[in-house]
């Protein structure tokens, strides 16, 4: 149960067990696809003018951010203060260098999921690309080796299993927001299904 003093998100209850998350994902299959470290490429392009394509390693050299924060879902469970390690999604920013047309970035996964988010949304000190989470690399059913945190944001925002991000000019709707799901996802308006 959350503390007097901790407010959660309007319809969110606590829950205490992570392990709820190998069930209920936001990708859309029921099988974790299998990643290889070895032949891993994080693909970074669109509206840049640097586009990259990162090994697993190259990932590694990254500058390093660790970020506490709540995990929301959509069907009204939270998980509180995860420790989550990774690249913050800045880094990425800096990285490729995004021209000044691109007003948003989609994530690709390796089970054929998607989502976007602006670069507003992106920009937060807390947004990152994680690969552990309380000190242990992510495990396959919570996005292993790479996914996205976006803390204010319902976890369908949160893609696992990243391959490619792709910067563009114009905001594309993803796997569930094309299905009724909202496309801000704002955990604090409860802002859970698309008007």
């Amino acid at each position: 149960m959350a503390s007097k003093d901790r407010e959660l998100p309007p319809g969110q209850t606590p829950i205490k067990s992570i392990l709820r998350w190998g069930i209920d994902h936001p990708g859309i299959t029921r099988s974790n696809p299998k990643i290889d470290l070895e032949t891993y490429a994080l693909t970074i392009d669109g509206t840049v003018e640097n586009p990259q394509k990162l090994s697993w390693n190259d990932v590694l050299k990254l500058p390093t951010f660790k970020s506490t924060s709540d995990f929301h879902c959509v069907e009204g469970w939270s998980v509180l203060d995860c420790k989550w390690q990774g690249v913050r999604f800045k880094e990425v920013v800096n990285l490729v260098k995004p021209r000044k047309s691109a007003r948003s970035a989609s994530f690709e996964c390796a089970d054929g999921y998607t989502t976007s988010l602006t670069l507003e949304e992106l920009s937060c000190d807390d947004v990152l690309l994680a690969y552990k989470l309380d000190d242990k690399p992510l495990e396959e059913g919570l996005g292993f080796p790479l996914r996205l945190v976006v803390p204010g944001k319902y976890a369908y925002k949160s893609a696992l299993w990243i391959t490619r991000i792709t910067f563009a000019s114009e905001k594309e709707l993803g796997y569930w927001e094309k299905r009724g799901y909202s496309d801000t996802a704002d955990v604090w308006k409860d802002d859970r299904f698309s008007s």
